[in-house]
């Protein structure tokens, strides 16, 4: 068994990357699915979604990164019996500093993931809005990428962008990544932004947009300061309901791809 390794990833803060990775990590867990997420973001929003406070973190990114422990040592225990997590643990300056430094080796990551993903049956990575180092590091290392993305102009740019990106990365390291698909989130039917975000969609990429859209729902921020997934806070939520569905989507996609009719 080797994992299949997904990036969440957008160029543009606030379209809930770190949302998304975090309960659909969560979900394909509750499907009994082994799961590794993993904290490519400095900022480390991931590990306070989990209920991770820096004195419950061992070692992350930050060491693994440093050489100074291998990526099985970086890797947490969650309350879900199928959900492991790798912080990021870059929290200071200094930290932050040298991990950007040695992620300019766009194949650090790849390299460190290599083992743990024979344990696994997903590894998702949760990205900061960036495309250089880190991001490049977790495109390498992955065979494809879900794009999050919030009704709004500067969205779509930001796919767009990330679209010229994800060719880059596959002429000069990584030639079988592809776009698993782009999840619409923070989902508010019948306004005229989302109107036109999801003509706009559809017309540019609906091939890639996944049929699962996030509804918006502030029970998603409560949960984080209990340090919970949605689906261990409020399971009966419709945003919860719709990270399974989307999980579920996502597990049926595989299944068609391995058993082609």
């Amino acid at each position: 068994m080797s994992a299949k390794i997904i990036s969440i990833c957008l160029p543009k803060g606030g379209v809930g990357k770190t949302t998304t990775a975090v309960n659909l990590a969560a979900s394909l867990a509750v499907a009994e699915k082994r799961t590794l997420l993993i904290d490519a973001d400095p900022f480390g929003a991931s590990a306070m979604s989990l209920g991770f406070t820096p004195e419950l973190v061992k070692a992350g990114m930050a060491e693994v990164f440093s050489f100074t422990h291998s990526m099985e040592y970086a890797i947490h225990r969650t309350e879900l019996e199928f959900l492991d997590f790798v912080p990021s643990n870059v929290n200071t300056i200094q930290r932050d500093e040298k991990f950007s430094k040695i992620a300019e080796n766009r194949v650090v990551l790849k390299n460190a993931i290599r083992s743990a993903a024979q344990q696994y049956e997903y590894i998702l990575i949760d990205c900061p809005p960036l495309m250089r180092g880190i991001v490049a590091n977790a495109l390498t290392a992955s065979n494809s990428v879900i794009m999050p993305v919030k009704s709004g102009h500067f969205s779509l740019e930001a796919i767009s962008r990330l679209f010229k990106y994800v060719e880059y990365i596959k002429e000069i390291a990584n030639p079988s990544l592809y776009v698993e698909g782009i999840v619409m989130t923070m989902y508010e039917s019948n306004t005229k932004v989302t109107e036109i975000s999801e003509r706009e969609l559809k017309l540019r990429y609906n091939k890639f947009l996944f049929k699962t859209t996030i509804p918006r729902n502030h029970m998603v921020t409560e949960s984080t300061f209990y340090g919970k997934p949605a689906i261990l806070y409020n399971v009966n939520a419709n945003v919860s309901m719709a990270y399974l569905e989307l999980a579920y989507e996502l597990i049926n996609k595989y299944k068609q791809e391995e058993n082609p009719v």
